[in-house]
């Protein structure tokens, strides 16, 4: 059998032949899994970074560890959003001795309109923010960096150097765009009093549509690669808790029943597991919560389709994400509580 870490597209055929009969009735076989780790909201203020450091100390001993993904928000809400913070933070980051894959959050540039933010116009920040996080198109940060697809590879999506795709250990794996704050509908009327629902400013909206369809892009190709390399499984990485428990004509889930209609669309055709993960609301769970219409009426679950949300914010420990392309579930969840970051009781 031929199992790998992390590997961009170019390196196509670094995948698990398939299983054998006996293979395949090894449920959690520690020597087929290999394993990330599922981090975000983090470090959530100045008094969080030495627990951040904990939490990074904590995914550095893990023996079975290849890469970190963190679901975005470098900072809290109520902090600025200067370039001196952004890359103090990024340089924290590079303490992690696996690759680390970052997607944006919203506390990270679309929020920076907010006054305790500094007042920033967030597409300047959004631009500064890429600046900083991607260096190298197409590189990770972390001490052990790994090349991985960026969407801005492909025609039409020059600028979305942070959505990034690549293989896993038989799973395709990959970041997408998708941000709190509805997605990034929610006005800046900190910066201008005159945006709003009613009447948006136009360049808010004309980021909004741009990076939805770059989403819905990415999305379709990373299923179209799952399907052409037989992938075991597909994970997607985004910042937004997309509002799953609002009906869909609630206004603060508008920003995202596009993403997770084309989501749902492609898990039911793909057939295979498919996990969501993302961070945003600081709640660790590991649920079922994506609905589609079933035959004759009515809607229900998605049996293949699971979300996963990491710990954030005042919560700062770390969620292992085990993939074993020979389990029939792929992804396996298991929380990692950092005991020296324990509330005290």
């Amino acid at each position: 059998m031929k199992t790998c870490s992390v590997i961009g597209l170019a390196a196509a055929l670094c995948f698990a032949l398939p299983a054998t009969a006996s293979e395949r009735g090894r449920d959690h076989d520690s020597a087929q899994e290999q394993s990330f780790a599922l981090i975000g909201d983090v470090p959530y203020g100045v008094a969080i970074e030495t627990k951040f450091d904990r939490v990074i100390d904590s995914i550095n001993a893990a023996p079975r560890v290849r890469l970190v993904v963190h679901t975005g928000d470098v900072k809290a809400g109520s902090e600025r959003c200067d370039d001196e913070l952004l890359i103090k933070r990024y340089n924290q980051f590079q303490k992690l001795k696996d690759a680390v894959i970052v997607t944006p959050g919203d506390n990270d540039w679309t929020d920076c309109h907010r006054a305790n933010n500094g007042g920033y116009v967030p597409i300047e920040r959004l631009a500064k923010f890429r600046e900083i996080y991607y260096p190298v198109p197409g590189l990770s940060g972390g001490q052990h960096r790994v090349h991985v697809r960026t969407q801005s590879s492909m025609a039409g999506f020059d600028d979305y150097v942070e959505n990034a795709m690549w293989s896993f250990n038989g799973a395709m794996m990959a970041t997408v765009h998708v941000v709190g704050s509805n997605n990034g509908l929610d006005p800046w009327n900190q910066i201008d009093s005159s945006d709003s629902y009613d009447s948006p400013r136009p360049d808010r909206v004309a980021e909004v549509a741009a990076r939805e369809a770059a989403a819905l892009a990415w999305i379709d190709e990373v299923f179209a690669q799952a399907q052409a390399r037989r992938s075991a499984g597909v994970m997607i990485a985004m910042q937004a808790n997309m509002n799953l428990d609002l009906p869909v004509a609630d206004q603060q889930r508008q920003g995202f029943n596009a993403v997770i209609d084309r989501i749902t669309q492609h898990a039911i055709a793909f057939g295979k597991p498919v996990l969501v993960a993302h961070g945003d609301s600081h709640y660790f769970r590991f649920d079922k919560p994506y609905t589609a219409p079933i035959q004759p009426s009515g809607k229900a679950m998605v049996e293949n389709l699971t979300r996963v949300e990491n710990f954030g914010a005042q919560n700062a420990h770390w969620v292992e994400v085990f993939v074993n392309p020979h389990d029939a579930n792929v992804f396996r969840i298991e929380p990692r509580i950092v005991r020296d970051n324990l509330f005290a009781r």
